[in-house]
């Protein structure tokens, strides 16, 4: 297929690089999974520098806390689907690259399909389980994935499972607990950060499809944004993790589990406060964000807490997770149903949308 030379120019006067490496590029696809502070520089860079096929698999909704580091998206944006906004941007960004959204959460139940469609996938998560999934799933169909991560002020990027490297689970056997390590919701995140990380990450994708530099397997990059700090360790791959057959349902819990999540917005639940006075509200957010603003009659039960205090919540009756956006509500009910709770519903927009839609007294954060 011929390419647009003048579109690519700078690319292609690049020693080492030139036609050859840039028809490689289109003719390779890559699975993004996730459109947030991380699959954005991905999706960006690898749209404008022609990589011809594109998956984006995410079903979040854009909130106005995105903004500040998800550049791709716009203040008349808020509470549109990411997928849908990204693909019509980055379709006018390069025509030439054919985009495939997925406005879903990669799962067990589609994973294997999904990713097999695909040359390259970059996990752009926010998630132990659905790295986790990523990872299995990758080395089922032996595909390679860009793996990028953020904390606070550090970044860590690595490939796994790239010409039998170490996969994923060489370097972390197992996840932590649901709760004990924090997102950037809960920690924060300085906006510059994942676009940092991403731009590394999108990097790493272009030399594995055009087969230029050195790709970052069996060894993960770990960048420090205060102090400019540089390190890479190497680790080795473990036989074991590379002879994965099939996905366990059980080994994937959250974005990840077979569950299927009710949604209830704002409005909706009112209205069913109304009709049902013994519905349960569950708030899991952290104590110093209950001080900013809270729903007066729901319970409030940490998200780390949620499977140890199961008992002080009543199965048959309605539960109703709340967070601040609704992604760690998302998890607290999808522990809820493994746990044998069948009437589960997570807030969608969390309290940040109640308080737009239902309580415009409540401060916002």
């Amino acid at each position: 297929m011929d390419f647009n030379k003048e579109k690519y120019n700078r690319q292609l006067l690049l020693i080492g690089f030139g036609e050859e490496a840039q028809q490689k590029l289109l003719n390779s696809s890559v699975l993004v999974v996730g459109a947030g502070g991380l699959g954005v520089p991905v999706l960006q860079y690898l749209t404008g520098m022609g990589v011809g096929k594109i998956g984006i698999i995410d079903k979040d909704l854009i909130s106005e806390s995105n903004l500040h580091r998800q550049v791709l998206y716009s203040v008349a944006d808020v509470g549109k689907s990411k997928v849908q906004v990204a693909t019509e941007r980055l379709h006018a960004l390069n025509p030439d690259v054919e985009l495939l959204p997925f406005n879903d959460h990669l799962r067990v139940e589609n994973a294997l399909l999904l990713i097999s469609l695909f040359d390259v996938v970059v996990d752009c998560t926010d998630n132990f389980q659905t790295r986790y999934l990523i990872n299995d799933a990758c080395v089922v169909l032996n595909k390679p994935f860009v793996y990028g991560a953020i904390h606070q002020y550090e970044g860590q990027i690595s490939v796994f499972n790239y010409q039998a490297s170490a996969t994923y689970r060489c370097l972390f056997p197992s996840a932590p607990e649901n709760g004990l390590v924090a997102d950037c919701n809960a920690n924060g995140v300085l906006g510059v950060l994942p676009g940092i990380v991403g731009c590394y990450q999108a990097n790493e994708v272009v030399k594995i499809l055009t087969g230029t530099g050195e790709v970052l397997f069996n060894k993960m990059l770990v960048i420090n944004i205060l102090d400019n700090s540089h390190l890479i360790f190497n680790f080795q791959a473990k036989k074991e993790n590379q002879n994965i057959t099939e996905l366990k349902p059980d080994d994937y819990q959250s974005l990840c589990s077979s569950f299927i999540l009710n949604n209830i917005t704002p409005v909706e639940l009112t209205e069913r406060l109304v009709l049902e006075p013994g519905i349960q509200l569950v708030d899991v957010r952290e104590e110093f964000e209950l001080e900013i603003c809270k729903i007066d009659r729901a319970v409030h039960i940490p998200l780390r807490e949620i499977t140890l205090r199961i008992n002080e919540l009543n199965s048959e009756q309605p539960v109703v997770l709340i967070c601040h956006h609704g992604i760690r509500s998302r998890h607290a009910a999808e522990d809820l149903m493994s746990k044998g709770f069948s009437k589960v519903y997570n807030l969608t927009g969390g309290i940040d949308r109640w308080a737009r839609e239902v309580d415009d007294s409540m401060q916002l954060y």
